[in-house]
């Protein structure tokens, strides 16, 4: 018989069979990356995006939020890669006739089994979600990680983040870490599609050291 503990972090893993269905899911490729929990700042000025926010509002629907592999975010549809966040819509303004600034708030991770371009350019992808990564403690070697989003937070401003805010959750804390620390795209997408809160954090621990923000 498996210990308790065991599986309580068994039951934490666990998917619905409801949440691996695959479903349709609008893409916004970007050369940015949306973590779970995250805050997206979009200006959305093109077409088929437009189309797709007044969808996502009229349904209370999510659209899926993917790093662009190849392309570019404006004109021809760009090849996305294949893990995202699925992103909804916390609040909008029209400043001005044709211009959409949406605050996207990310929800969870996917994965894109398959995808294809409509006319108008938008991607519509076959999508399933991927379980969200149960909460951990944040570890105490860890604890300069938090300190120092402390001090970001304070600095740029609480409203740039999305409550609540967890600086004890090692998930929490790595995510908000990945999206603001000063590195490469492809590397926040290499932390994104972790599935270990404890690597993703050591990896930052290390260059936060490296920059000599944490020993």
């Amino acid at each position: 018989m498996l210990p308790k503990k065991w599986k309580d972090r068994l039951s934490d893993l666990l998917v619905p069979a409801a949440e691996m269905r695959p479903f349709e899911l609008p893409l916004f490729p970007l050369t940015t990356v949306l973590f779970p929990g995250g805050v997206l700042p979009l200006k959305v000025f093109e077409q088929r995006y437009m189309d797709m926010v007044k969808r996502c509002l009229q349904d209370d629907s999510l659209f899926g939020v993917c790093l662009i592999k190849e392309g570019a975010e404006v004109g021809a549809a760009a090849v996305p890669h294949t893990i995202g966040t699925l992103a909804r819509i916390g609040n909008w303004d029209m400043p001005q006739l044709g211009v959409l600034n949406v605050r996207a708030i990310g929800v969870q991770r996917f994965q894109v089994l398959d995808y294809q371009a409509q006319e108008d350019g938008l991607l519509l992808a076959q999508a399933i979600k991927l379980p969200p990564e149960p909460a951990l403690p944040l570890p105490p070697e860890h604890a300069a990680c938090a300190a120092v989003l402390k001090h970001i937070v304070a600095h740029v401003g609480e409203e740039k983040f999305e409550p609540p805010f967890d600086f004890d959750n090692g998930v929490w804390v790595g995510y908000r870490l990945a999206e603001i620390m000063p590195i490469k795209a492809t590397a926040k997408q290499d932390m994104l599609e972790m599935n270990d809160t404890l690597i993703r954090l050591d990896v930052l621990h290390k260059f936060l050291a490296q920059q000599g923000l944490a020993t």
